[in-house]
């Protein structure tokens, strides 16, 4: 099985599960499992977010799953909880498809990391 096709199958998979878990069965898309993962980062589940909250989750999350790749490393927790990460490296330009294909590698990858799917 190539790279490609086993990343396919594992997404798949990822997305039923989670979709299963957390929206009834309703297919979850990128953006809403990127938000569960800085949820899940942030460790404060049954807290109500505003808007600008929410981005700032996906943000968390983003620099979460990208940084075993070198783009983002780690800096501290903030009095609120909050993880902030700095720039390591700059992520290259890539079209949309690359971009979308990067992302959903590395979030196969994180919850491969943490164990919710093997």
């Amino acid at each position: 099985m190539s790279r490609d096709e086993e990343l396919k199958l594992r997404w798949q998979g990822l997305v039923t599960k989670l979709s299963n878990q957390f929206a009834d069965g309703e297919q979850l898309d990128l953006d809403a499992i990127i938000y569960l993962i800085g949820v899940q980062e942030l460790q404060q589940p049954h807290r109500e977010y505003k808007k600008d909250h929410k981005l700032d989750l996906m943000h968390i999350a983003i620099c979460r799953v990208l940084e075993p790749y070198g783009y983002y490393e780690f800096s501290y927790i903030d009095d609120e909880g909050w993880p902030h990460y700095k720039v390591k490296e700059q992520l290259p330009f890539l079209k949309a498809g690359e971009q979308s294909i990067l992302m959903k590698e590395a979030i196969v990858n994180y919850f491969l990391e943490v164990e919710y799917i093997n």
